[in-house]
């Protein structure tokens, strides 16, 4: 899939936050000065275009739904962040986070336990 604008995350967000909107109310979520309904309209079919977004007529109208889960967008963009700025490191990752203070030890520990007992159940 294409990569996103931050407009376009935004809006995707809307989607899996409320669920199935028309352009109008996407429109109507934003504060004033509110987006113009032609800007949200072509943020919308481009994100339908790459994929991330489907739609269903409604009347004379589209009625627009994120067709991508937000935690599986979620792992793609971890991925590439991994990919990008850690050379596919996870343990560079982890470690970054245990120097900077961002993940306390406690933390660390549990999770090694969880991959511990995920790799004994995997290998019974």
């Amino acid at each position: 899939m294409e990569k996103l604008t931050a407009k376009e995350e935004e809006v995707l967000g809307l989607f899996w936050e409320k669920g199935p909107l028309y352009v109008r109310e996407i429109v109507e979520l934003y504060e004033d000065p509110k987006p113009h309904f032609n800007t949200i309209s072509t943020i919308v079919r481009a994100l339908e275009e790459k994929g991330y977004v489907g739609h269903s007529k409604q009347g004379k109208s589209y009625r627009y739904h994120a067709i991508v889960a937000e935690e599986d967008m979620g792992r793609k963009s971890l991925s590439s962040i991994i990919g990008r700025y850690f050379k596919n490191s996870y343990l560079r990752v982890v470690s970054s986070f245990v120097e900077e203070g961002n993940i306390p030890v406690e933390d660390l520990r549990r999770l090694l336990d969880e991959v511990e007992k995920s790799q004994k159940e995997k290998s019974d």
